[in-house]
């Protein structure tokens, strides 16, 4: 076996788009040891250069996943005129715990669990299950292509709970923080 240069395994993180830090996390080293070994400052145990490899490969099967393959689908969804009742009955029969806001299929807000116990706290209505979504939605899940990596869809959920799948127009599917997290269960 033929061990790689300093300057493969550079060129391949680079071609896996990682930094040297994504790298030093996935394979368990500090992100110094990896700029010493890029450099050729340093020659690394065979079994830093084997964390290093597997970090690689963990990381092509990461961009090998498209989101087509992961997001759900058909989309439940409600609409700006239905009632607070109607997304709570939506979230209890099907366990979700945030839903999209859809006008004649087009994203325009979201509504989630926090939101509706946030708005019982503060309102001073006996009962908010009549007041619209319209009134009470926050801002739509962002948007992506069938195609694109889990990679990139991970980075979005970082700051959103979910990401639509848009293909011509049409909402085709979602995948949410969880969907992502049961990929390391391998299920």
């Amino acid at each position: 076996m033929q061990l790689p240069t300093p300057e493969d395994l550079k060129k391949r993180r680079n071609e896996l788009g990682l930094t040297q830090s994504d790298l030093a996390k996935r394979a368990g080293v500090s992100q110094p040891l990896i700029a010493r070994i890029e450099s050729g400052d340093v020659d690394p145990r065979l079994s830093t250069v084997r964390k290093i490899l597997d970090a690689f490969e963990e990381a092509e099967k990461e961009q090998q996943i498209i989101i087509k393959d992961l997001m759900h689908s058909p989309v439940f969804h409600v609409s700006p005129e239905d009632s607070v009742e109607e997304v709570v009955n939506l979230m209890h029969i099907h366990g979700f715990s945030q839903i999209p806001v859809l006008d004649g299929g087009i994203p325009v807000g979201s509504i989630s669990e926090d939101m509706i116990v946030k708005l019982m706290g503060e309102s001073k209505k006996k009962s908010i299950s009549q007041l619209k979504v319209s009134g009470i939605m926050g801002e739509a899940f962002p948007t992506v292509s069938p195609g694109i990596s889990i990679s990139v869809v991970s980075h979005i959920l970082e700051g959103n709970p979910a990401v639509l799948v848009v293909e011509k127009g049409a909402v085709v599917g979602v995948v949410t923080k969880h969907d992502v997290m049961k990929l390391l269960q391998g299920k």
